[in-house]
This record gives structure tokens, sequence and C-alpha cells, in this order.
């Protein structure tokens, strides 16, 4: 009877129920735009239910520009911008016409919030009042700098790690019960 409960305790780790749905509109692609200019680095992420099929950014202009594709009628995305990148007042023209999405600010980024209609190719720019607040531009002959931008510790190789080792402790343990249990 000890071996039925263990073996199904064991079979509660390695067999876990799957919930599974339609995606929806709202499903988010994760997109980071690692921009170089004046000697920096930095990195605007994006979540959006569309594809950003490549983007430009001009410092003289202070502007960034995304080329957007989309297959759905009803686009929504989200933009994390560096302020140090592209600050101030942000205007934003989507396919040369004006647009008002919602946006947050604090003293480290501007958070976006797109929400638009229209499927396939999209153009949307973005225009600044300032470009490296509080940052001096580094010349080609100045020694390279580090890059600014916040690294992301990601620890899936460890989850990973301990689910095996989990599951095979309980493996171990099964078969010393049973092993023990034919004698």
């Amino acid at each position: 009877m000890k071996i039925i409960f263990l073996a199904s305790v064991a079979l509660l780790f390695a067999i876990t129920p799957v919930y599974g749905q339609l995606l929806s509109d709202a499903t988010g692609l994760v997109n980071r735009l690692d921009i170089q200019t004046g000697g920096y680095s930095f990195e605007v992420e994006t979540v959006s239910n569309f594809n950003i099929q490549d983007f430009e950014f001009d410092k003289d202009e202070k502007k960034l520009t995304l080329h957007i594709n989309s297959g759905l009628e009803n686009n929504l995305g989200e933009l994390l911008i560096p302020q140090n990148l592209l600050g101030g007042n942000l205007t934003f023209y989507l396919n040369d016409q004006e647009y008002f999405p919602i946006v947050n600010t604090n003293e480290k980024i501007s958070f976006v919030t797109l929400n638009f209609t229209g499927s396939g190719d999209n153009q949307l720019e973005i225009f600044g009042t300032t470009h490296f607040f509080g940052l001096t531009e580094i010349k080609e002959s100045d020694p390279a700098n580090p890059s600014i931008t916040p690294l992301v510790d990601n620890d899936d190789e460890l989850i990973y790690i301990l689910i095996i080792a989990l599951l095979l402790i309980i493996g171990i343990i099964v078969i010393i019960f049973t092993v023990k249990r034919r004698k």
C-alpha cells in the first residue's frame, strides 16, 4: 500500500495538469530593442500583440521610429523607454498622424501604453524633447563605457535543476521501498 502511495506522490510531481486556452488578442510578445548611440547602449522593452519588425533611432532629431506589423485589427502594446535615451515631453505619430497614447513617467523611464486599430504595416514615431539626459556623449576616441542597461538575473536554469533533483530523489525513494518490499 505504501508503494502505491509513494508512486502517486511521485507522479504528482512528475505529471502536472495543464489547462490550455486559445491565445487572445491581448497576448504579449516581448521585444528588447538595443539602441547603440553616443557610446552608450540603451534597451527599449516592448510587450505587445504585434510584431516590431525594425526600429531606427535618430539622436539629432531625438526620434525613435518603430516599424510595426500586425495581423490583428485591435493592437495593444506597452513600451518602456529609458529617460536618458529619450525623455521630456514625448510626442507620438502613428502613420504620420498625431497619436495620443497613455504615458506615465518617472525619473528613470517612460511607460507608454499603446492602443490603436489597423492590421498590416504601421509606423510609430516617438519624438522627445531631451536626449542623453544626465549623460555626456562619448566620442569614439574615448575609452569604452560599460552598458548602462540593468542586468536581468534569470533563475530558470536553477529551477530546472531543482525539479530534476527532486524527481531523482523521489525515484530513488520509490526504488528503495520497492526493493525492501520484495525482500
